[in-house]
């Protein structure tokens, strides 16, 4: 099967759990790896979620439950996978490098997304709540049409809460202090983050109706910890 148009790929995406991510026409310095035969990539199609749409799918998959390390990563790998060999694309993903791809970049190509004062890119609808899971590259151009601009939410947040919200100050001006993001989660003062998801997060009001259920926020949250603690390991 091949891909005619966009809708096409929305609609086999969403059967799968995902939600079509924007698309751009690939040019030279994106940096979107060549087709397996070598030729130049003309389209780029990215995949994730949008407040807690893949939930349902991912958590009854047996990645979920297989007790296999990186299990939402594994179920992106194959779901995607799977969707870009019918479609006779190329599939790209956030992880496993390094080295790593360009997704930020690539999601602000797509979408016209604008970084948040956390540094995670911001949604105008769903705010901090969504996430990309992975792309398909194809090897020829597909019809985009261009979307009206994306208004920025941050600009006109004058109390930016998410700044005061962290019980650590884990971000300022100057980035994001993982190790002290790491030791609060890891210890019992952090359970509220830990089993809630992260109060910085949480306290964006734009898409606040959006945020990732409890059983969602944990997964992530504890996923996290664990890839933190495993790096801290001598």
């Amino acid at each position: 099967m091949s891909a005619e148009d966009l809708a096409d790929i929305a609609t086999l995406a969403e059967g799968q759990g995902l939600r079509l991510r924007g698309a751009f026409l690939c040019e030279a310095d994106d940096a979107v790896p060549p087709q397996a035969d070598g030729s130049e990539s003309g389209t780029l199609v990215l995949l994730g979620n949008l407040g807690g749409s893949l939930w349902p799918a991912f958590s009854a998959a047996p990645e979920f439950s297989d007790g296999q390390p990186d299990p939402m990563n594994r179920w992106s790998s194959r779901v995607i996978a799977a969707l870009a060999e019918r479609l006779g694309g190329r599939a790209v993903f956030p992880f496993g490098g390094p080295p790593y791809h360009p997704f930020l970049r690539w999601a602000q190509r797509a979408e016209g997304l604008a970084a948040s004062p956390l540094g995670m890119l911001i949604h105008p609808e769903f705010g901090l709540w969504h996430a990309y899971r992975g792309g398909i590259a194809f090897g020829r151009a597909l019809a985009i049409e261009p979307g009206p601009p994306v208004p920025a939410p941050c600009e006109d947040c004058a109390g930016r809460p998410c700044l005061s919200a962290c019980p650590v100050n884990a971000f300022t001006p100057s980035g994001y202090n993982v190790p002290a993001c790491t030791a609060h989660l890891a210890s019992a003062e952090g359970e509220d983050c830990l089993s809630g998801g992260c109060l910085a997060r949480r306290a964006c009001p734009v898409g606040a109706e959006h945020t990732y259920g409890a059983p969602q926020a944990a997964f992530h949250m504890s996923a996290f910890l664990t890839a933190q603690t495993a790096r801290m390991e001598p």
